[in-house]
């Protein structure tokens, strides 16, 4: 009965172990420096550096707000050539919401008041769906998306952009089109709001690019060859993770997903290459484990 007891009282301090470090880890980020192979990337873009952020969730209960604060603070720091956001801002788009958009906006606010230009796409939470049986709320995510351009946060729907280097001395740019470098930003994928065969057709086969989504499977559509580098988020990495199981995680039970972050093998056409951020914020519960928050700063290199 002794022998018993143990095994309980060794388990049971086990699992609070696991909760209070489940608690703790949500405020260590992760900073994850990649390279991104870009074919014909400009001379100019050579070696410089793209951050990417996701999921900061803003108003679920016990949100990660000071995690997503320092994480902007680090990319000020790290002064990359851009920074993209790819959806999430916000946890429940609901009527009422001023606040919480108000909040995340100004949370972002910094990065393009320190000059750092700043492009967003949105995810199915920012469109207040809770589930897939949720309706998307175009105006509430029109509120966001207005709220954020104004604060410098360029939103893309379906659209590409093209992205210039500040002028100097360093960075003289042609206006060939040969020299281009274009953000392709792709709409909600479970709001129905994505096209990703609309968005990439506005770039030239030639020219180098960028794909920022927020949902990975808006990848799976994208013709072959047409995305060397694409970047989303969503997933949260499974956010509780079990170690040694790679594949398993809370998101694998509870929503049937297969958790995805790092750079996806064998997913999607032939020649586009997908990496998922596991992002800041949470789903369900504010907890993570076996997966820290995530800020990704590529460096950029021509093929």
């Amino acid at each position: 009965m002794k022998k018993i007891k143990r095994i309980i009282f060794g388990l049971l301090v086990a699992l609070a172990i696991l909760v209070i470090w489940g608690l703790l880890e949500p405020y260590i980020i992760d900073l994850e420096e990649e390279v991104a192979t870009i074919p014909n990337l400009p001379p100019a873009w050579e070696g410089k550096k793209v951050g990417l952020l996701s999921d900061f969730q803003l108003g679920m209960w016990l949100d990660n707000t000071n995690t997503v604060e320092r994480s902007v603070d680090l990319l000020i720091e790290k002064r990359p050539a851009l920074v993209l956001i790819s959806g999430d801002f916000i946890y429940h788009a609901f009527s009422g919401t001023t606040e919480e958009i108000t909040k995340v906006v100004d949370l972002v606010r910094p990065l393009p008041e320190a000059g750092i230009p700043s492009y967003a796409v949105l995810g199915n939470h920012d469109y207040g769906m809770i589930s897939l049986d949720t309706p998307p709320k175009d105006k509430l995510a029109a509120k966001l998306e207005t709220a954020l351009e104004e604060a410098g946060v360029e939103v893309l729907h379906n659209e590409a952009v093209r992205l210039n280097l500040p002028k100097n001395a360093a960075n003289n740019f042609s206006p060939d089109n040969a020299e281009a470098f274009y953000l392709v930003g792709i709409s909600s994928h479970l709001a129905k709001r994505d096209q990703p065969k609309v968005a990439i057709a506005q770039v030239s086969s030639d020219n180098p690019r960028i794909v920022m989504m927020h949902n990975p499977r808006s990848f799976l559509a994208l013709p072959a060859q047409t995305a060397p580098v694409a970047v989303a988020g969503h997933t949260h990495g499974g956010q509780i993770r079990i170690p040694g199981t790679p594949q398993w995680s809370w998101l694998t039970v509870t929503k049937d997903m297969k958790h995805v972050d790092g750079w996806s093998q064998g997913y999607g056409a032939s020649g586009n290459h997908l990496y998922v951020n596991r992002g800041i914020g949470f789903s369900d519960v504010p907890i993570r484990f076996n997966c820290p928050p995530e800020v990704t700063l590529f460096t950029l290199r021509a093929q």
